[in-house]
């Protein structure tokens, strides 16, 4: 499926000049090939990939970052970590920190790319360079009014559907890239596993006890992954998850790390992803189609956009129909899942795609600082 085209990359190709670059994640987890935050790690991959093609990259985070980007620390721990120390009792207070600091320092680069949705746009406007800003998360109406008060902020989304109610003049300057995932780093089977995964946090939203109804209609059993991490997420796992599982059908094996969770999705027969809350990407999917593993899901957030029905898995509105799609994900050739998967969604595209953004706004911005010095008339 082709990305969604906007002015921001109409102009030319990626100049051969490595460009110094600004990525400014959030702070909740570690920049690192392994960690808690999905935003975090699709910054990781952009600054590892960007730095492998000889791009000076700086990235502002906490010092327990892995990377081989420069790390300019705002503090000792990540924000979650901190947290469970006793350390944080706000996040608000740390990202704002971190968001100006980066802005300050701006001059040292050619371009500073924020990964923190809109929250960050107000304040561009005092960067001495280009801003980008990425939007990862749905859009509330708050930010849709913000994004159409700053409407000539340069502005990327994951995904069609995470701006579908954004005003189409504002939408049609917002241009799409699709996260990205190093499929190296999965190990893949050509064989389907004998169980179903479902891997994700335990809050219902992103609907563990639907996935367990769904395995259960198709006969099959089902390994649950994840943890819950508020007070109400605790409850609804205490109360709805727990009584079902017995290490027999249902098996749930907690937090894992990412040499666990290519195991789990490698030897699965097909991913279940019944979500049931608004979510802008769902990277999960790309992940479990790098072990060559197929994806079931509701129709619904942006699973259109990311699995190919039939190809790379199927989608449907209903748990009955998700059940009635596992043989057919069964039997579906896994060396092609994985393979039109990395070409939709590999991470060197996923770079290729912000650089040329970066390298539009840079030109942008050099001939506007032309025109006001008097030398173009």
């Amino acid at each position: 499926m082709k990305a969604h085209s906007s002015p921001m990359s109409a102009v030319g190709a990626v100049s051969d000049r490595p460009l110094r670059i600004a990525l400014v994640p959030p702070l909740w987890a570690r920049v690192a090939p392994d960690t808690q935050g999905g935003v975090e790690h699709i910054v990781y991959l952009l600054a590892e990939e960007l730095v492998t093609r000889g791009h000076e990259v700086t990235v502002f985070t906490s010092s327990d970052s892995l990377t081989k980007a420069r790390v300019e620390a705002l503090s000792q721990w990540n924000i979650i970590e901190a947290m469970q120390r006793g350390l944080v009792g706000q996040y608000k207070y740390y990202e704002t920190c971190n968001i100006a600091e980066a802005l300050q320092k701006s001059s040292a680069f050619d371009v500073v790319h924020f990964h923190l949705d809109p929250f960050a746009i107000p304040l561009g406007a005092f960067s001495q360079v280009p801003v980008l800003h990425t939007l990862h998360n749905p859009i509330t109406p708050d930010g849709i009014w913000l994004l159409g008060r700053y409407a000539h902020a340069p502005v990327t989304a994951v995904s069609r559907r995470q701006i579908a109610h954004i005003p189409e003049e504002r939408r049609r300057s917002i241009r799409i890239v699709h996260n990205g995932c190093n499929f190296d780093s999965y190990q893949f089977s050509a064989l389907p596993g004998r169980y179903l995964a479902y891997l994700g946090r335990m809050t219902p939203g992103k609907g563990p006890l639907q996935a367990i109804r769904v395995a259960k209609e198709a006969g099959l059993p089902i390994v649950l992954a994840g943890q819950p991490l508020t007070e109400e997420d605790r409850a609804y796992f205490m109360e709805m998850i727990q009584p079902l599982i017995n290490d027999r059908d249902v098996s749930y094996i907690g937090q894992v790390d990412h040499r666990q969770k290519s195991a789990l999705l490698r030897d699965a027969g097909a991913l279940l992803f019944p979500i049931q809350a608004e979510e802008s990407f769902g990277l999960v999917m790309i992940e479990a189609m790098a072990c060559g593993t197929p994806v079931i899901a509701f129709q619904r957030s942006a699973v259109e956009e990311v699995i190919d029905f039939g190809k790379t898995g199927f989608y449907a509105d209903c748990i009955p129909s998700l059940s009635s799609f596992v043989p057919g994900a069964l039997s579906l050739d896994r060396r092609v899942v994985r393979e039109h998967a990395t070409q939709r969604f590999g991470h060197v595209r996923m770079t290729d795609e912000y650089l040329e953004t970066y390298q539009t706004l840079v030109q942008r911005w050099n001939g506007r600082a032309t025109l006001f010095s008097g030398s173009v008339l």
